[in-house]
This record gives C-alpha cells, sequence and structure tokens, in this order.
C-alpha cells in the first residue's frame, strides 16, 4: 500500500500549480479587479459569474454555491478524486516526482483508480494510433482521404484505427500491466469467455478528450460491410465518461471559444474536423447523443455566459426534416444560454465535411457566417408546417408559433418577433398578433412561480463582515487593535468563531503581511467545516476600498465595529439603569451612570476616528 505524500511535496505542488491555470483549463477566467479573478462556476448551474480566484493567496470561492479552497480542493471536487489522487495529478502536471513517507517512490499505477483509467486510456489512444498505417487499416486510411484529410490531420485529432482481432487492444494493455477488471471498466473491453475482447475492432477511431486533454472515451466508425454493428459505437459511461457531459473536441476549442466568444456545434467527429482545418477553430460535438443541458453547462463556462456578454452559439444542422427537428430540440434549451443563439443550415443539406470536400474551406466559413437567430429559425421551420393560403391555416400557424414568442424572456425582442411573425404570416395586423400572443404569455406567467426574495442584510454584519476579510487579507492594516478586540464585537456565531480562529493562529502579530502562508496557517485552526469555508471565502471576497485607500478603509472599519460594540454596551447598561431604583441602589446608580458616560466619551472618539478616515 502506498504511503503519506510527504508534507513539503504537497506544498511543492501547490507552489508550482497556479490556480489560475489550473481553473482556467476547466473555466474562462475574466479580470475582476483588485488581483481577483471572476467565471462562472463549474459545481453549480449560475446566470452570471459568481466564482471568485484570488491568485495571491490560491485561493478560490463560490459566492452562489459557497464551494471554496486551494488548488488541490479544487482537482479534487472538479475530477472526483482524493486528496491524494488530487494531489498526484497536479504533480504529474507539474513534473514533480513525489516521495512518500512509508516505503518511499511508488510508481503513479499504484494509485487511484481514475488515474489507472487516464492512464490505459492514454494508452489505448496511442496504440490506435500507431495502428492507423498498418496494412489492414487501408479502408481507414480511404475513409479519411475521401473525406479530404491527410495523415498530418489524423495526426492533429490522434485519429486511429482499431485491429479486427478479437483481443489485440487488450492482450497490449494487459501487457503494459493494466489488468482485465481496468479495461472492462474503462469501456476499453467487454467480458469473454476466454478473457476480455476488445470493445471496438476493424474500426475508424477517434479519442474523445476532456476540457484539460485527457483521453477519457473513443468513438469508432464502422468501415466494413461485414460489421454487423452499428455506423458508430461510443465508450459506454464509465467513471471516466459521461456522454451528457462530454464534447469532442472542447480540449482543442476551448481557447478559441473564449477569445471569439463563439461555440459552434456540429454533429459528427468528421464536422468538427472539418470546421477546424476550414478556419472554424470553435467547432465541438456531442458524442452519441443528443446536445443537451449538461453540454450548455460545460459551454457557458468557457464563454463566460452572462447578461451583458454578447457571444454566440451556433447551431448546425441538415437541411433535411430531421436536421430541423434537431434544430428545434436546441430551441427548447436556448433560453438556458444568455448569449445569443444561431442556427446555420446548408440549404442542399451538406454537412460541414461533406461541404468542405464540395466547395472547399471558404465555403465552410461561409455557412457559419451565414448563421440564422435560433428564434427566428424556430418560428418560420414552426409556420411552414402550415397552409398559409387559408385563413384557417393561418390561425393555426399563430396558435404555434405563440407560445415560441411569448416564451421570449427579453420584452424588447419579443415585440420584434410578434411583429415579424404578423409579417410571416401575411395577416398585416400587428395589434391582432400581439393581443394573440399576450393571451399565451399571459398564461405562461400565471404557471410560474415567483421566487422568493431574499432578506436584507443586517449593515452591522455587513461592516463585520469587512472587517474579517481585512484580518484575511491584509492583516497588517489592522495591526495590534483588531487583536485587542473581544469576541463581544462581533454578532454572527460564524464570525466569532472565526475571530476565535485568528486568535487561536497567534493573532494578526502572527500573519506579518498576509498572503497565501497567513491562509494556510488560519486554515490549520479552524477545525470546524463553517470555519474554514468561512476562512476560504474572505482570502477570496475583494472588500470595498481602491488600493491607494486601503489604510484609512481599514482604520474606519475597525472604528465602525468598536462602535458597534460599544452601542451595544450602551443600550445594556441603560437598561439596567431603567430597571433599578436610584433612590434605594443609589451606588450601583451612580456606578452605572459613570460607566455610561465612559462609553459615550468612548463612542464619540471612535466616531470621530472612523468619519476621519472615510
Amino acid at each position: 500500500m502506498a504511503g503519506r505524500i510527504r508534507d513539503v511535496d504537497i506544498a511543492l505542488v501547490r507552489e508550482r500549480s497556479p490556480i489560475a491555470d489550473v481553473i482556467g483549463e476547466h473555466i474562462q477566467l475574466r479580470n475582476a479587479g483588485g488581483g481577483n479573478l471572476k467565471g462562472l462556476c463549474p459545481f453549480h448551474d449560475e446566470k452570471s459569474p459568481s466564482f471568485n480566484v484570488t491568485p495571491e493567496r490560491g485561493m478560490y470561492f463560490c459566492f452562489g454555491c459557497s464551494e471554496g479552497g486551494d488548488v488541490i480542493t479544487f482537482v479534487e471536487k472538479i475530477e472526483h478524486l482524493s486528496f491524494g489522487e488530487a494531489v498526484e495529478r497536479l504533480a504529474q502536471r507539474a513534473g514533480i516526482q513525489l516521495q512518500y513517507e512509508q516505503g518511499g517512490y511508488v510508481p503513479r499505477r499504484d494509485h487511484g483508480e481514475r488515474a489507472r483509467l487516464i492512464e490505459a486510456h492514454r494508452a489505448a489512444a496511442e496504440f490506435y494510433a500507431g495502428k492507423l498505417m498498418a496494412p489492414d487499416a487501408a479502408a481507414g486510411r480511404r475513409f479519411l482521404s475521401e473525406r479530404g484529410f491527410e495523415r498530418a490531420d489524423a495526426e492533429t485529432f490522434g485519429v486511429g484505427y482499431a485491429p479486427a482481432e478479437w483481443d489485440s487492444l487488450s492482450r497490449h494493455l494487459m501487457g503494459r500491466g493494466f489488468s482485465a477488471d481496468e479495461l472492462v471498466k474503462g469501456g476499453l473491453a467487454k467480458e469473454g469467455r476466454r478473457g476480455p475482447i476488445d470493445r471496438f475492432r476493424g474500426r475508424l477511431i477517434w479519442p474523445i478528450r476532456d476540457a484539460t486533454g485527457d483521453v477519457i472515451g473513443f468513438g469508432a466508425r464502422k468501415l466494413l460491410d461485414s460489421d454487423d454493428g452499428p455506423k458508430y459505437l461510443n465508450t459506454p459511461d464509465s467513471p471516466l465518461y459521461k456522454k451528457s457531459q462530454v464534447l469532442y473536441g472542447i480540449d482543442l476549442a476551448k481557447r478559441e471559444i473564449s477569445k471569439r466568444s463563439q461555440a459552434v456545434i456540429v454533429e459528427g467527429y468528421t464536422d468538427v474536423m472539418a470546421c477546424h482545418l476550414a478556419g472554424v477553430p470553435t467547432a465541438v460535438a456531442t458524442c452519441g447523443t443528443s446536445f443537451g443541458e449538461e453540454h450548455i453547462k460545460i459551454l457557458r463556462r468557457f464563454l463566460l455566459d452572462q447578461a451583458e456578454f454578447r457571444g454566440e452559439v451556433i447551431f448546425t444542422f441538415d437541411g433535411d426534416a430531421a436536421g430541423q427537428r434537431a434544430a428545434l430540440r436546441a430551441f427548447a434549451d436556448e433560453q438556458k444560454f444568455v448569449t445569443q443563439t444561431y442556427v446555420a443550415v446548408q440549404s442542399d443539406g451538406l454537412d460541414p465535411c461533406d461541404l468542405r470536400i464540395k466547395q472547399g474551406d471558404a465555403a465552410v466559413r461561409d455557412l457559419i457566417a451565414s448563421r440564422e437567430p435560433l428564434f427566428q429559425f424556430a418560428i418560420r421551420s414552426t409556420i411552414s408546417r402550415y397552409d398559409l393560403g387559408t385563413n384557417e391555416g393561418k390561425i393555426a400557424a399563430l396558435d404555434a408559433a405563440a407560445p415560441i414568442v411569448a416564451g421570449i424572456k427579453d420584452v424588447g425582442l419579443r415585440k420584434r418577433y410578434a411583429i415579424d411573425l404578423d409579417r410571416w404570416l401575411g395577416f398585416m395586423d400587428e395589434r391582432f398578433v400581439m393581443q394573440r400572443i399576450a393571451e399565451v404569455s399571459g398564461a405562461l406567467q400565471g404557471r410560474r412561480q415567483r421566487a422568493p426574495r431574499a432578506a436584507p442584510v443586517d449593515p452591522s454584519v455587513r461592516v463585520e463582515v469587512e472587517l474579517l476579510k481585512l484580518a484575511v487579507q491584509r492583516p497588517a492594516l489592522l495591526g495590534p487593535q483588531f487583536d485587542a478586540l473581544g469576541p463581544q464585537a462581533f454578532t454572527l456565531t460564524d464570525h466569532i468563531a472565526l475571530h476565535q480562529v485568528v486568535t487561536a493562529a497567534g493573532g494578526l502579530a502572527a500573519a506579518g503581511h498576509g498572503g497565501r502562508e497567513w491562509v494556510d496557517l488560519l486554515l490549520e485552526h479552524a477545525h470546524e467545516e463553517g470555519a474554514r469555508a468561512l476562512v476560504t471565502r474572505f482570502a477570496v471576497e475583494p472588500f470595498q476600498a481602491d488600493a491607494e485607500v486601503e489604510q484609512r478603509y481599514a482604520t474606519a472599519i475597525l472604528a465602525r465595529v468598536e462602535t458597534m460594540a460599544v452601542d451595544r454596551a450602551i443600550a445594556q447598561v441603560k437598561a439596567r439603569l431603567q430597571r433599578i431604583n436610584p433612590v434605594e441602589e443609589d451606588q450601583e446608580h451612580r456606578r452605572l451612570f459613570g460607566e455610561l458616560l465612559g462609553l459615550e466619551r468612548q463612542r464619540k472618539v471612535l466616531l470621530e476616528r472612523a468619519s476621519g478616515s472615510l
């Protein structure tokens, strides 16, 4: 059994794994000011970005779902790994050879199911690619050539060939030290009567990679008429591969998707290849399933899809009836995007691969450029099923299209499409059409449940939050005055707990100038999960001041928290004064009155300090 990874190696992995780079392999990050980065959270679905990364302290936190941590935590959660497996994955990425405290260095093959399956798929991809030039792969090479792909293109996309033998891949991988159980679990092989048999045989192979570039599955195309299987065969769902969460080509397209603010959805592996080679490097495809909600989540993270964003998602479909049905299915998910969505349909029914063969690279680029808004396509496709030469047909078409128009969230856009619908139907009566749509829209609104409103946040709580953020991020700005605060200075239980964590870590006197070491020290002393989450959140969440006024801001916030504590003490003393008889308890009354005067003087000084610092 593997020993424990040395603490010094874990620290080295953190140091050499820049959190912005690692997270940037999974989502698009944009500058949020103050040294922070922001993107759409990969752990929950959201319309506007609330996922924050602070490279200076090596931390991330989502203000939507409260997930947070460091670079190792992120890899644990995004890849569903144990802590040790996440460290090993990052170590491999950074070229670090780990040492283990019980028994020295242990090769990676002894660690973690996911790591083992990733290695098996990498070895399988190399095996298939090496077989493409073998004599028995002639049909595969001919298939590629007939579709306009050269050998260099096949190498770029890792296209390979699965020999027709029953167990050629299985024997190869088992000779490399992988077990039969691992091959079956990863979907590379099936159980046979005499051992594992290859899942793919006599087929052209495309490796399917995740966003980080790891091979997690394969797509296989039938080449011979004697093959009685389906035309395309994909890896079954496995610990690595979930077809509803996979986009072919995302590893190659993700940077261009982010750069161009565009994603092109095509239907097959050769279409992705054709688009990339023709100058449309934002193309991706689903793998053996229709485009759905999980695919949207993947794309939105790279598009940084948000309300003020003007990107575009372009669906390409065949021009036949099946292609139109696919486009209308995509329309059902359209408004899960905030960005603009389009359809690009070739009138003669050619897909991007065939279009490139017959008309060249420019024709593929022109197809994408000639995109049509998805709303327009959905409406026109719907009304085309009716006879618009009769009043009965027009009314039926209007009633069929009205829910589509009524479902458009943007009021201005809804009105424009209502006007277009009137023109396309030939009523020439905008008021009538808009009234019909309004009736449908009203019915839809009536069925929608109103979201509950968030309770207002107490202003005093906001001030406490700002002070604790400063204590975590800029401890030198607060100094010993923060350490002099008692737990009574805070009102929320979580805030009191965090103050206790700071105290247990040695107070701000032990923090120096802060940074990653201070955050790590706080996390080390935060034994409760809630306190750890709050340290992580406050290490990332920006405080409400510009860099040039940080010191004055810190002084003012500290004074305001002290003032609020004094206010609470004053209220308590006044309450006690009201409860006692000044004649019968003269001495106690005098003492409390003197205490009250002292508190009032203290409050005045604090208010002056707070106002003078702002």
